[in-house]
């Protein structure tokens, strides 16, 4: 039988009803805690207050009322012991009892943690799907009401293979041209409209599990969970904290208010991101191979344009499986005429953005001028996004996390910002699976071992950010030289070295079964699962102990 419930691991709080079912059925029950959460009942009442009143108190909802089911426990149960649940780095207590703190019994159990998920772009559903696969529950919470473009077999079925690709003048001059073929890694480039991973991702996702239109506004954290609070007044509560929520996540805003008061918050995380460019990108709709013949071809047929020193534009065109073209167009800030200051600063004006795609449409691709594959692209796919970045120095605190855009935000000259999401999915999803038996120390090693391998890493790959941001998008004079020494005098040699460098960290789920290596680089060795050892040296030992009986 029972003897300690936490009330607050509940979704809903719970009234007499509750309280006397649990005393029938529990008869061993000796503690409760947080059948009263004090800060979530001050700040719910406050905003009780601003939407109800004058803030008055009518005697059925002040600050010193009681909730019915601590009265009833008072009066009928004073055996059980109340345990009321403060805020972060406040030791619980129980007001009504001698009982102290300190001895308490840890809040420790053996089911895996669960796991709140704030975001449900790439590294939040990647994120859910290893957790799926792990066992561990989850739950994932995003603002908007229906996700908008933003496995491996299922990837090629949407994808073609990149096998080259022509750097172009804004007059169709070549440039440069690069063999793409790849035995190092032994994964060639795909490449894919972004709606169709989104597509492969969301159908790996229980649909009771990613629930939609449900926007943060605050958090709290202690020692016994994670408590969030949203817009439409609902409440969840977890283990753990996940804030995937990308590069303006309001996880990481209400977690660094909270450390900044606290005096707690790096100096560096306080700085703004940097927007250098600023990006415009769609799909088109199927279209004639007969008018556009790269279409035809089985592999992608990949064009990038860079506009001479009196246009600081770059566009990049490519096919992708259905008789699609996938475009962007990129315009460096910093150079760029453009008169409308809201046009540089607001997400999505139509009218504005209309107005800059006009002065484009002359622009010169393989297919003819940019603006008849604009003209084809639905004008609710087209996407005016910023090219920021910032490397935060806080991805952690008590049982909070951020992965993804949301603690490193790179430029997407490679794709490393969703590699990257993608790869912060897989090693948090190894370090929660290791977490056994759940409890607050346990899941704050968990987040600090998930910090330390993947730092270091993120930091190499955000200088590499900013020079393939150069060499595609820069249009300074010092950047356009950098741009022809690297695609034409670098020897291919040192080329090499970096492919070789890069592809051998490749972390995998330990908990699932592992993809044979590919290619001829060596791989990066990475941290075996702490649980999948201690497991299989029990079995090994239990194997022995029947053997010797």
């Amino acid at each position: 039988s029972r003897k300690i419930f936490s009330v607050y691991q509940m979704a809903h709080r719970i009234g007499v009803a509750e309280v006397r079912w649990m005393v029938d059925n529990w008869p061993k029950l000796k503690s409760l805690y947080g059948v009263r959460y004090e800060d979530c009942d001050r700040e719910l009442e406050r905003n009780n207050e601003d939407v109800e009143g004058d803030g008055s108190d009518d005697g059925n909802g002040g600050a010193n009322e009681e909730p019915d089911a601590l009265v009833w426990l008072t009066e009928n149960r004073p055996d059980i012991v109340i345990i009321h649940l403060m805020s972060d780095n406040t030791e619980p207590t129980s007001p009504k009892t001698s009982f102290k703190g300190s001895d308490l019994p840890p809040l420790e159990k053996d089911e895996p943690p669960k796991v709140l998920i704030v975001g449900a772009g790439l590294a939040g559903l990647y994120l859910g799907t290893f957790l799926e696969q792990a066992g561990i529950p989850y739950e994932i919470f995003e603002r908007v009401a229906e996700i908008k473009p933003l496995v491996y077999e299922e990837l090629l079925k949407v994808s073609k293979p990149c096998l080259k690709g022509t750097f172009y003048t804004g007059d169709m001059k070549v440039i440069a041209q690069l063999d793409t073929k790849d035995d190092v890694t032994g994964y060639g480039r795909l490449l894919f409209a972004r709606p169709e991973l989104y597509d492969i991702l969301i159908k790996r996702i229980p649909p009771h599990k990613l629930h939609m239109s449900k926007k943060m506004l605050s958090f709290q954290q202690n020692r016994e969970g994670v408590m969030l609070r949203f817009s439409d007044n609902t409440t969840v509560h977890g283990d753990v904290l996940v804030g995937a929520d990308g590069a303006h996540s309001g996880v990481r805003q209400h977690l660094y208010k909270t450390l900044q008061t606290q005096g707690l918050l790096p100096k560096s995380d306080t700085r703004s991101m940097h927007k250098g460019y600023i990006s415009f990108v769609g799909t088109t709709i199927p279209l004639d191979p007969a008018k556009y013949p790269g279409l035809a071809q089985p592999d992608s047929v990949n064009s990038y344009h860079i506009g001479d020193s009196s246009m600081p534009y770059s566009w990049v065109t490519f096919t992708v499986p259905g008789n699609k073209i996938c475009w962007n167009v990129v315009i460096q800030v910093k150079l760029a005429d453009i008169e409308d200051e809201q046009f540089r600063n607001s997400d999505w004006s139509r009218e504005e953005n209309m107005k800059m795609l006009d002065k484009i449409r002359d622009f010169k691709t393989c297919y003819g001028p940019l603006g008849d594959i604009i003209d084809a692209t639905p004008k609710d796919r087209i996407s005016k996004v910023h090219f920021e970045d910032m490397l935060f120095e806080t991805w952690h605190h008590g049982r909070t996390v951020l992965i993804g855009d949301a603690a490193h935000k790179l430029l997407p000259s490679t794709g490393q910002g969703a590699v990257n999401a993608m790869i912060d999915a897989v090693v948090l999803a190894n370090c929660l699976y290791d977490v056994k038996p759940t409890s607050y120390t346990n899941i704050k090693a968990a987040l600090d071992d998930f910090r330390e391998q993947r730092f270091d890493y993120i930091k190499e790959q955000y200088v590499h950010s900013h020079t393939n941001a150069m060499i595609q998008f820069g249009h300074t004079w010092s950047e356009r030289i950098f741009r022809y020494v690297i695609l034409n005098w670098l020897p291919k040699s040192i080329m090499f070295k970096q492919i070789v460098k890069d592809s051998a960290y490749r972390p995998q789920a330990n908990f699932m079964p592992q993809a044979p290596k590919r290619g001829t680089a060596p791989v990066i060795l990475q941290k075996p699962s702490k649980r999948i050892q201690d497991e299989e040296e029990n079995a090994k030992n239990s194997t022995a102990s029947s053997v010797a009986v």
